[in-house]
């Protein structure tokens, strides 16, 4: 038998300390959670795609009634940047959650989003910095890959 010990390094930064530089994201990604559409869960997301050119592109969540119709604030955003920006790579990805008027604590993408940011990720060769926003911190990931551990992506599906 062989064991592997899987690590995931984060960092957690107190808002009194969180960089500068990421707060315009962090901040966009807050303000995408009013365009939400969340009649049934009540639970409004919002993401901010940063990309590598100092765009940002964002995206809320969007509920059905078909509960597997809808789609994840993640999704939205980065679906959008990739039609629109299809050759500029998503260097960070702010996401923040609200309920009952009020952002929650803490946020964390779903699995199938993690697959897309990972995806995304691969498809420009660069790593995504994910940041989880809460009222008191900012959870930060360096890479998609780091969330989803032993991941599928495309290199799973090559003839070889």
């Amino acid at each position: 038998m062989k064991e592997i010990k899987l690590e995931t390094k984060i960092r957690i930064y107190p808002l009194a300390e969180f960089p500068e530089e990421e707060l315009r994201l962090m901040e966009a990604a807050i303000k995408a959670t009013g365009q939400s559409y969340a009649p049934y869960s009540k639970f409004h997301v919002g993401a901010a795609a940063l990309l590598e050119d100092g765009t940002i592109v964002t995206g809320s969540n969007q509920e059905n009634a078909a509960y597997p119709s809808g789609l994840c604030a993640e999704r939205v955003a980065l679906f959008h940047a990739g039609h629109k920006y299809p050759d500029i790579a998503v260097v960070a990805l702010a996401i923040a959650a609200a309920t009952n008027g009020s952002q929650v604590e803490s946020i964390s993408p779903c699995g199938a989003c993690r697959q897309v940011l990972l995806e995304a990720e691969q498809r420009y060769g660069k790593s995504m910095k994910v940041l989880l926003c809460g009222t008191k911190e900012v959870v930060v990931a360096e890479s998609a890959e780091s969330l989803l551990p032993l991941c599928f992506g495309a290199k799973d599906l090559k003839d070889d």
